[in-house]
């Protein structure tokens, strides 16, 4: 499939925007799941949206970057929905991802 980098860019934004938004409504998920899982979490995701600002010369704060992938204030969200990690996840997290 061939489209043009505008097209691929809008595209890929409009995933990126959908993504964001379905992993608001699974509060559920837990980052250390989605680490376990799939190698990248929430904090990812607010990271490199940071790292792309930063390359554009954009100002963005790790304050800001995590609220639009968080929706919130990323310790409001904490204190909503992040439970402590059982030993099982934090056992995964070794194997999956030494030294993290």
């Amino acid at each position: 499939m061939a489209i043009d980098d505008k097209t691929r860019t809008e595209l890929e934004a409009a995933a990126f925007r959908r993504l964001l938004d379905h992993l608001k409504t699974r509060t559920d998920v837990q980052n250390i799941d989605l680490m376990n899982l799939a190698g990248f979490c929430r904090n990812c995701l607010s990271n490199w949206l940071k790292d792309a600002a930063d390359a554009k010369g954009v100002p963005l704060s790790k304050d800001e970057s995590r609220e639009a992938v968080y929706g919130m204030p990323y310790e409001t969200w904490k204190s909503k929905y992040q439970g402590a990690a059982t030993p099982e996840q934090l056992d995964a997290m070794k194997k999956v991802h030494p030294g993290h």
